[in-house]
């Protein structure tokens, strides 16, 4: 048992090598990235076995989001806390130098697609900048099917059976789970459920440079968790909640997550009391009060408010952007 305050968290980001990464996220993070070599992820909060996050600074520093969950539950998580066993979002910032491959991610409903203790997985986009030849693509045209879909995998063809359209700096795409998506030199902030279930339809002829082969595909696991009735999806409208004393813009709101996007140079009210809020900064710089402590939070930076700590005021120096991200509602 934790037996001190909680306060608003920050994590070490987690780099990930991904063949098809680049060095973008060297511009948005603090922590500098390792090696020369193209990083694709920074997973910025992660309750995965293979990946836990730790704190990085305050009393608690050193402490996984897991130990925090085991020693503090109701604490940390509030009402939400006889609902799960884990935290249950997964952040990452993507840099998608390269295409991204071309796959899908099971729903609940196909449990026979999804290991023990892992769940199906929406997921949704912001768009944080985008290159030359950025392309998001996401949702089948329409009258696609798996026979069509087969077809134009052995011949080479899946990109021509994709919607696609070109991001702007500031968009949000919701991907449910078995939409077919790739994207293509972006960097976005990645909000998902905690899984790490993903099927590749085709991968543009990547080679593995580990390997010197082509990756593998999964193809009869992904067109069997497709939703062939997704159509092609575009950006969300944002829906403007206030415009006073913020700009307060809920960008996605599915069963699993919300994430609105708050823009403004006066202080103002963030987080919920009985229930955790995760802040990420978007642009601009702030200060987080808590408890009398001052809590910065910048371009690219994350801080995970427990139940414990409850609304905080958010002072920015200048205009400030930030996203505040909202757990999955429970009845």
């Amino acid at each position: 048992m934790i037996d001190i305050p909680l306060y608003p968290l920050r994590f070490e980001p987690i780099y990930e090598y991904r063949l098809w990464g680049g060095r973008r996220l060297g511009d948005l993070m603090s922590a500098p990235l390792p090696g020369d070599g193209p990083i694709g992820e920074a997973w910025i909060l992660s309750d995965r076995d293979e990946h836990p996050s730790v704190v990085a600074d305050g009393p608690l520093k050193g402490k996984t989001i897991r130990q925090l969950l085991d020693q503090s539950r109701e604490r940390l998580l509030g009402n939400l806390s006889e609902h799960f066993s884990r935290f249950p979002l997964l952040l990452k910032f993507l840099d998608v130098t390269k295409r991204l491959s071309v796959q899908v991610h099971p729903s609940d409903a196909h449990k026979e697609l999804i290991p023990d203790g892992d769940t199906g997985k929406d997921e949704a986009w912001v768009v944080l900048s985008q290159g030359p030849e950025a392309r998001i693509y996401a949702g089948l045209k329409a009258g696609g099917c798996e026979q069509d879909l087969r077809q134009a995998i052995a011949g080479g063809e899946l990109p021509g059976q994709l919607t696609s359209f070109v991001p702007q700096t500031g968009d949000g795409v919701f991907i449910p789970a078995g939409t077919v998506h790739s994207l293509n030199d972006v960097v976005v902030f990645e909000v998902q459920e905690n899984s790490d279930v993903t099927f590749r339809l085709y991968d543009w002829d990547h080679i593995d440079p580990t390997t010197g082969q082509l990756r593998p595909l999964q193809v009869n696991q992904a067109l069997a968790c497709i939703d062939f009735k997704q159509s092609g999806i575009r950006p969300v409208t944002p829906l403007k909640e206030k415009t006073q004393p913020v700009l307060r813009e809920n960008l996605i709101h599915c069963d699993h997550f919300g994430v609105t996007r708050i823009t403004g140079a006066v202080p103002f009210a963030i987080g919920k009391v009985g229930t955790p809020r995760v802040l990420v900064g978007l642009a601009g710089n702030a200060q987080l009060e808590h408890a009398g402590i001052d809590y910065p939070i910048g371009k690219g930076d994350l801080l995970l408010l427990p139940a414990e700590v409850g609304a905080c005021s958010c002072r920015p120096h200048g205009v400030t952007s930030v996203l505040e991200i909202s757990l999955p509602a429970v009845a």
